[in-house]
């Protein structure tokens, strides 16, 4: 698949999720990098904005299985990857698969499950696979998780650990809907019938394969890598940060950057893409210290100061090289 196929069919999928979900583009740009990426998302905002629907719109959209696991504080690991379960006929036990085993898991208000839970994911996420009593199993591929937590209530939560937050490629937001978008939902509300509108199915498995593929052609210049590097080294020299980006996290914002690229058909990987990724992606894996979390800095200020003193290279020659 070349880089303009990949393209199309990402603006396919963009616009079929969006008839369904009622947001800004650039959110369901930053799911789809990580979709493209081969990563994984955390969506922070508050009850009722349509996290649910996504999830499901995206599965459908791609043509992939679809799992939802509420997160609890009575959940077990179990409940996530399966269990065995004692078979009287053939007298042996027998492996139930837990919901872990789909394309695309929504693992909702991932906080409120204890540490021991949350690990679960953890092999899921970064292997593609899950080990019960000893035995590994493989998931589905493509597998892809979009966890979710809410940033207002926090009794009775477990904050994910820093090791945790950093294997998602992409933490975003939804926001609230503009004041027609509100009004849309008003009249989605009003008849019964559409309440949830459905999704068309834009592509299959195997075509999500060769589109994931895709970013391994797109072409990163030699001052673009040292600029990435750049943005990660700054911002473990900024005052205000305790822990700055990890090396994973250097190499989650290159892959990123060339999701973007794929998605917006270049071929070339330009400083405006490395931006356009770099907040979504920076932001979450950031600690702050002690005083600036007393003094409620904002890591996304952050990260914009370090987008603002880091020289930007000139991809003069890229632009050019690039398609008309």
């Amino acid at each position: 698949m070349n880089v303009t196929r990949a393209s199309d069919e990402c603006a396919a999928v963009l616009e079929a999720i969006g008839e369904a979900v009622i947001c800004d583009r650039e959110f369901l740009e930053e799911i789809l990098v990580a979709v493209v990426g081969r990563g994984h998302v955390l969506v922070e905002d508050v009850p009722g904005t349509g996290k649910t629907l996504t999830a499901r719109s995206v599965a459908a959209a791609l043509g992939l299985s679809f799992s939802r696991i509420q997160f609890t504080p009575d959940l077990l690991p179990s409940d996530v990857t399966g269990t065995h379960v004692f078979d009287e006929r053939e007298r042996t036990f027998e492996f139930n698969e837990g919901p872990i085993f789909a394309n695309i898991v929504l693992a909702d208000e991932i906080n409120r499950a204890p540490p021991k839970t949350q690990a679960a994911l953890l092999e899921a996420m970064e292997e593609g696979q899950v080990t019960t009593d000893g035995e590994t199993r493989a998931l589905p591929d493509p597998f892809f998780v979009i966890a979710t937590q809410n940033p207002v209530e926090q009794e009775g939560t477990f904050p994910l650990p820093e090791a945790q937050v950093d294997r998602f490629l992409v933490k975003s937001s939804m926001g609230y809907p503009d004041e027609a978008g509100e009004v849309e939902l008003l009249r989605r509300r009003a008849d019964r019938e559409t309440t949830s509108p459905s999704v068309e199915t834009v592509l299959e498995p195997e075509q999500i394969d060769r589109l994931r593929s895709v970013p391994e052609s797109i072409r990163v210049d030699e001052d673009l890598l040292e600029y990435v590097a750049a943005l990660a080294r700054e911002t473990r020299a900024d005052g205000r940060v305790e822990v700055g980006v990890s090396p994973r996290g250097t190499q989650r914002l290159f892959e990123a950057a060339r999701a973007y690229a794929t998605i917006v058909g270049r071929e070339f990987v330009t400083p405006d893409d490395i931006k356009r990724v770099a907040r979504p992606v920076l932001t979450h894996r950031l600690v702050l210290t002690p005083d600036a979390t007393v003094n409620d800095v904002d890591k996304r200020a952050v990260v914009d100061d370090v987008l603002e003193s880091v020289p930007v290279p000139t991809l003069e020659a890229s632009a050019d090289a690039g398609p008309d």
